[in-house]
């Protein structure tokens, strides 16, 4: 279960940061609002999982996830270009994820 709140928690996270981009520096109200609700949810789903999940696993998923995620909103809806290492490391990062949740004890399950 702890996974799911996980994979929940940075999908908001990355919407609140593409919110965060369409503010235009928190000049838009509307996307200025939605970052913060988005971030506030974000964080309460972060501290639901970190009391099944060690916190060090559960914050390292997080930021990668959220680093690859933002990643590629940014290349599909803001036409940030990509290159091959962008590529490599986002697959990087989903690899350490598939490692630490199917081979590593520390996952907690």
């Amino acid at each position: 279960m702890h996974w799911i709140l996980l994979s929940v928690g940075i999908a908001i996270e990355i919407g609140a940061t593409t919110a965060l981009k369409l503010s235009d520096g928190f000049t838009k109200l509307g996307f200025a609002v939605l970052t913060l609700a988005c971030f506030g949810l974000a964080f309460y789903v972060m501290s639901l999982v970190v009391r099944t999940m060690p916190v060090g696993v559960a914050y390292s998923v997080w930021a990668g996830g959220g680093i690859a995620g933002v990643t590629l909103v940014g290349a599909l809806a803001f036409g940030q270009a990509l290159d091959g290492f962008a590529y490599l490391g986002i697959g990087l990062i989903i690899a350490g994820v598939v490692v630490l949740n199917s081979l590593s004890s520390a996952a907690g399950g």
